[in-house]
């Protein structure tokens, strides 16, 4: 290392040193142990290779924090809010297409004009091209 990066690396210690020196002891113990298990992952490279989140390890045997992955509520409790969203939806788009169309309905059957203009093609091609606008 150069001298200019002892110098950055030295006030990055001073820094980190005084942000943790108001810590309490459970979170002092909980860094060190984070500490340690790095650098025994920085030791053994195939536990290096394993994804570690906040404490919940993610490795290739499918376990979130010492349980299965799929074992896990908070997953099952997530899955079944979002199909209770995506069918809420659904139902709620439907309540609204049915909304349209008895509007529209009764709009018709409200209106003067006589039945028979409803069976013409130019009538029906002319609500066609100006639904399509």
């Amino acid at each position: 290392m150069t001298n200019d990066e002892q110098d950055f690396a030295k006030k990055i210690t001073t820094y980190l040193d005084h942000g943790t020196a108001n810590l309490k002891a459970g979170v002092a113990y909980r860094l060190q142990a984070a500490r340690h298990e790095a650098l025994a992952r920085l030791a053994d490279p195939r536990r290096a290779a394993e994804l570690s989140l906040a404490g919940a390890r993610v490795g290739g045997s499918g376990t979130l924090g010492g349980r299965s992955f799929w074992a896990s509520g908070r997953l099952w409790i997530g899955i079944a809010l979002i199909a209770a969203a995506g069918f809420g939806f659904q139902q709620w788009q439907a309540y609204q297409q049915l909304n349209d169309l008895e509007e529209t309905d009764a709009a018709i059957l409200s209106s003067d004009l006589p039945i028979d203009v409803y069976f013409d093609r130019g009538f029906q091609n002319w609500l066609k091209r100006t639904g399509d606008e």
